[in-house]
């Protein structure tokens, strides 16, 4: 767009399902694992039912995810009995309907100068990396980006964000600790709007501790903005560790309170045996899932793709590998 680059290539997407179903193992095996502990009978009864439905609340696919995938295990195969690799194939198609609706790429629309978003979630998801991680790939998108490191209260999040802002190429607006967030968040949109750049990212505080605090805070932060563009932020994304669990639901709670959410990351999914949560959030809160993070790695965000994340974490096999 304004900065004359060229739209970089998208990446190939052989490595993505492999690479996602790794990081999902954890998941994946401890499921497995407690299926095959379920279905001891060869008869699909009541006992097997209640066993199988016990597994899937304790995968952190939530009560309301669990009791569907329940009744669609027991249509038409009551008297049958049911294999694992059934349960699998159940298992993936179920989740991927919940998940399909609210897998949404990021979408910056022309004539945005700038597309202003900010970034929420507590300390410790991941949140500032993660930032890079969203400006690197806009980047590729041919969009100019800048940050802005509005969490004034943490130095360290002020200097993560500066070597992020190096890494990637993209222009970095900071204050010293302490500083006004909303302050900075002023000053870093007058100087993107001056300038054209196509994307304005602002990193927040993530402190819980004192809900009305943050809410003041980022409350006051929005009033600023708007203040140059009644439209600003366009954008609100939370950052959620997966590791966290049922902790995550909590989390989208409050912030979707404070600071009216309209999109997700969800990041550390590589490792954890938790990557279930991600269910329920979509089951309950229908919010759009913007990317997933599996790994350290900058290339390491990736849009959500529902049914490679639905089958990878019931074990089941890729779209391709089915077919094959």
């Amino acid at each position: 767009m304004s900065d004359g680059k060229s739209p970089a290539e998208p990446e190939p997407k052989r490595n993505w399902f492999a690479q996602l179903r790794k990081g999902l193992a954890r998941t994946s095996s401890a499921l497995s694992d407690n299926l095959a502990g379920a279905l001891t009978k060869r008869k699909l009864d009541e006992e097997t039912l209640d066993r199988l439905e016990e597994v899937l609340i304790k995968a952190d696919l939530g009560v309301a995810m669990a009791a569907r995938i329940r009744a669609a295990i027991a249509t038409g195969r009551y008297d049958r009995g049911v294999t694992q690799d059934t349960v699998r194939e159940v298992l993936a198609a179920e989740i991927a309907s919940v998940l399909e609706p609210v897998a949404q790429d990021f979408a910056v629309p022309p004539g945005a100068h700038p597309y202003v978003v900010l970034v929420v979630g507590v300390n410790g998801t991941g949140k500032t990396t993660t930032i890079g991680k969203m400006a690197h790939l806009f980047g590729r998108q041919g969009l100019s980006v800048m940050l802005a490191a509005a969490d004034t209260f943490r130095a360290a999040a002020i200097d993560q964000l500066k070597v992020w802002g190096e890494r990637v190429g993209a222009e970095v607006v900071a204050k010293e600790a302490g500083a006004d967030p909303a302050g900075v968040a002023f000053e870093a949109f007058e100087r993107a709007r001056s300038e054209g750049t196509d994307v304005l990212l602002i990193d927040t505080a993530g402190r819980l501790q004192n809900k009305s605090d943050l809410m003041a805070e980022l409350a006051k932060i929005v009033r600023v903005l708007k203040k140059i563009d009644a439209s600003a932020p366009q954008g609100v994304i939370l950052v959620l560790d997966a590791t966290t669990g049922q902790n995550a639901l909590n989390q989208v709670e409050i912030f979707k309170e404070i600071a009216g959410v309209t999109g997700l990351v969800v990041t550390k999914l590589d490792g954890t045996a938790r990557g279930g949560i991600l269910v329920a959030i979509a089951e309950r809160f229908k919010l759009p899932i913007n990317a997933i993070g599996i790994g350290e790695g900058l290339e390491d965000l990736k849009p959500f793709d529902a049914q490679d994340f639905a089958r990878a974490i019931a074990g089941a096999k890729s779209a391709n590998e089915a077919a094959a």
